[in-house]
């Protein structure tokens, strides 16, 4: 069964993700930050792009003690499985998403990866390797599927997640929209790459909900597939 997908971001007043230098900025509060880690606990895997890995370092992991110990009761690790789409396999074998917190580690790559990268990565991960040039992301879903996995939480980065919603893979969008303009033509948003030409091609979305949080607001929304 392949796992359902909920991308998750927070994005300025301008629908911006960071600053055009890909610098991570503060748009969202601590009750923000409450809601990512408890949504983070309730799904099976995590997954980012390796832009976001080189950018950020993020670890993934689940903050609160309460929901590693819930998760810990329910017959699951603390931590989600982390999941990395990495193309030509240029992750830092320190990168804290492979060294930080217990868990499974998979790391998608293309057939474009070097062999002896992928040979010393699998010291660390789970490498799946699938398509050709790119990361064929449709089979990476259907493989996470055999593993166990039904939900995964997408946090970026944009091109990652434009790759999802292009390959109808996405069910669910979260977006919290902070009070702060960032601007730049070439900052990062939550949809990146080429975009769409035709409105045949836009995705098509409902909003399910609509939540003041802080000085910004939680929109939810469905994606509407096929």
């Amino acid at each position: 069964m392949r796992p359902s997908v909920v991308v998750n971001v927070a994005m300025s007043a301008d629908g911006k993700l960071s600053t055009r230098e890909r610098r991570q900025v503060k748009i969202s509060g601590a009750r923000d930050f409450a809601r990512v880690d408890r949504l983070k606990a309730d799904c099976d895997a995590v997954m980012v792009g390796i832009g976001t890995v080189l950018a950020d370092d993020p670890s993934l992991t689940v903050k609160n003690p309460a929901y590693k110990l819930e998760r810990q009761n329910s017959g699951k690790p603390e931590h989600p499985v982390r999941v990395v789409i990495d193309s030509m396999a240029r992750i830092s074998l320190d990168a804290s998403v492979l060294t930080k917190g217990e868990g499974l580690r998979v790391v998608a790559v293309s057939k474009r990866a070097d062999p002896s990268k992928i040979e010393t990565l699998q010291k660390k991960a789970k490498v799946i390797v699938a398509g050709d040039n790119e990361v064929d992301l449709v089979r990476v879903l259907d493989e996470l599927g055999t593993i166990g996995i039904r939900r995964i939480m997408l946090e970026g980065g944009g091109t990652l997640i434009a790759g999802m919603i292009r390959a109808d893979l996405v069910d669910e969008i979260y977006t919290f929209i902070g009070n702060i303009i960032i601007g730049g033509k070439d900052a990062p948003t939550l949809a990146d790459g080429p975009g769409w030409t035709q409105e045949t091609e836009f995705a098509r979305l409902t909003l399910a909900d609509a939540v003041r949080i802080e000085d910004g607001i939680l929109l939810h929304w469905q994606v509407n597939r096929g």
